[in-house]
């Protein structure tokens, strides 16, 4: 602040002394010599200067005003048109007072109207649990919503599954009138079963190359006979620890190291290039891969917790394809679950996962596997 405001002078301080002129002082009355050429009395002109004049300039010609010879030409690029100060200040604050007058008179976009209904972490909109007064419903459906086993990024709790009334009110909105009430309870029961069961896959995934592509590969190379194995032991101990009154979390795994799932988008409109690759090579050959599209898409981004104790987030693209009909008369479902090719560890996170089968079925796994065992039976009864 000392920059802006002068100290002020200490009270005790002495003053200053006057200071004292280095020649005699002039009388009030004296006049200047005549052949000063620094004063002239008012409207007398010479021609005499005490600097020397340059040889391309008039001496009878009055000099301008001195400036910059770059912007004073209308060729420079820092040119600019004279004009006063205050018609300069007033037309900068008249833009910007017409600038904000624009800028709050702008009704916001449509995109961003719509965004801002929609939930971020599955860009939906919020539907009511309630039975709307316009319902063309006839049958009263629950509104008690399930809880999932799918654990949430943004808390300790799980994702809950929508009411039946819930989805009775999303097909309305995207247009199924047709649909009947009374088979809405079924559906979602398809629904989050179909959905417990792509959990299931992506936890799979996780486990298996959470911990490096080193370890992955080790489990990889066993073939998916072997990781389905696994999976059918930690089910059949969860099981019997539920039994037990137990808790059914897997035995010494932390639930910090557990994957989550932080949101997910459906995108039915939008096949996958794998679909697209399936669906061209049905019309080349159509014995082996004819078939229907899938009829769903959805995109779930999932936290997963690296060695290091860092989180990084990996996409999973799921397609739905329906399977027919059984001979009970329940449908049948095909899910294919598989980490996006966002980065190029995925790129080969899916090759391990799809090479490593191969090459346990072509280098004879199933027989090494099946000596071994036989070994250990051996020595058992021995």
């Amino acid at each position: 602040m000392g920059w802006f405001w002068a100290d002020q002078p200490k009270p005790n301080a002495p003053l200053a002394a006057s200071p004292v002129a280095p020649h005699p002082m002039p009388p009030a009355g004296a006049v200047p010599p005549a052949g000063c050429p620094m004063h002239k009395p008012d409207g007398a002109t010479t021609t005499s200067t005490p600097f020397f004049t340059r040889r391309d300039q008039s001496s009878s010609t009055s000099s301008p005003a001195p400036s910059c010879p770059v912007k004073s030409s209308p060729n420079s690029p820092l040119f600019n048109l004279p004009s006063s100060p205050s018609s300069t200040s007033q037309n900068t604050a008249t833009t910007t007072d017409s600038q904000a007058s624009e800028s709050s008179q702008q009704p916001p976009s449509r995109a961003s109207l719509t965004l801002s209904k929609l939930n971020p972490l599955n860009y939906m909109p919020s539907l009511s649990n309630a039975r709307p007064s316009d319902s063309p419903q006839e049958v009263s459906l629950s509104l008690e919503r399930e809880k999932s086993s799918i654990p949430r990024g943004d808390s300790d709790s799980t994702w809950e599954y929508p009411s039946p009334q819930q989805m009775y009110n999303a097909m309305l909105r995207k247009g199924y009138t047709d649909t009947p009430a009374d088979a809405v309870e079924s559906m979602v029961a398809v629904h989050n079963f179909l959905n417990e069961g792509a959990w299931k896959e992506i936890e799979d995934w996780e486990r298996i190359f959470s911990k490096g592509l080193l370890h992955g590969w080790k489990i990889c190379s066993r073939g998916e006979q072997a990781i389905a194995m696994e999976r059918a032991k930690r089910e059949f101990l969860a099981q019997h620890r539920e039994a037990l009154g137990l808790s059914p979390a897997d035995v010494g795994e932390d639930e910090d190291e557990k994957p989550k799932l932080v949101r997910f988008m459906g995108r039915p409109g939008e096949p996958t290039p794998k679909a697209r690759i399936l669906s061209a090579l049905g019309y080349v050959m159509p014995e082996k891969f004819g078939g229907e599209p899938p009829f769903d898409r959805h995109d779930w981004y999932v936290a997963r917790k690296m060695p290091d104790g860092s989180v990084k987030q990996v996409r999973y693209v799921i397609d739905y394809y329906s399977g027919g009909v059984q001979e009970t008369g329940e449908p049948v479902f095909y899910l294919d679950i598989r980490p996006a090719l966002d980065t190029p560890t995925a790129a080969i996170e899916r090759a391990m996962r799809w090479g490593g089968d191969i090459w346990h079925r072509a280098s004879g796994g199933a027989a090494r596997e099946g000596a071994a065992q036989a070994k250990v039976s051996e020595r058992k009864t021995s």
